[in-house]
């Protein structure tokens, strides 16, 4: 599942951001804004969180690319977060869906916290585009 997210947040980084960036396994020790997005599988009773948490510059970046703010508050910030989670992971949906690879539903994104991460997840990989950088992580719910 993770392969799947992973490669629609290349896809984001790619043609929207278009910004050479990296992909690695693992999290970092940052403070972060963290959303995330429950989906249900189609084909299996099983349901996962998608997170996503992005130090607050990495935030920027994107507001700056959709909403052309330099200089975003609190609330936008966490707004773009919520709209990364659901273009990744709906695109991540689209990718399922036409490889015929466990379609799923995805649900509402809601925001988490502002802080490290620290929550429980089963796999993550963390983008880097220049000195920004964002987790993608997946907990198995049920």
């Amino acid at each position: 599942m993770l392969n799947i997210i992973s490669q629609a947040l290349e896809n984001f980084c790619i043609h929207q951001i278009r910004i050479s960036h990296s992909l690695s396994d693992g999290i970092m020790d940052k403070r972060t804004l963290i959303a995330y997005i429950d989906i249900d599988m189609q084909e299996e009773t099983k349901s996962y969180r998608v997170y996503l948490a992005a130090v607050p510059s990495f935030a920027q970046r994107i507001s700056t690319l959709f909403l052309e703010e330099d200089k975003s508050d609190e609330e936008t910030l966490i707004d773009m977060m919520l709209e990364t989670a659901n273009l990744i992971v709906g695109s991540a949906k689209v990718i399922a869906e036409d490889s015929n690879n466990n379609p799923f539903v995805i649900k509402t994104p809601k925001f988490e916290k502002i802080d490290i991460f620290n929550l429980e997840y089963d796999a993550a990989k963390v983008v880097k585009i220049e000195e920004d950088e964002m987790i993608i992580a997946i907990k198995e719910l049920s």
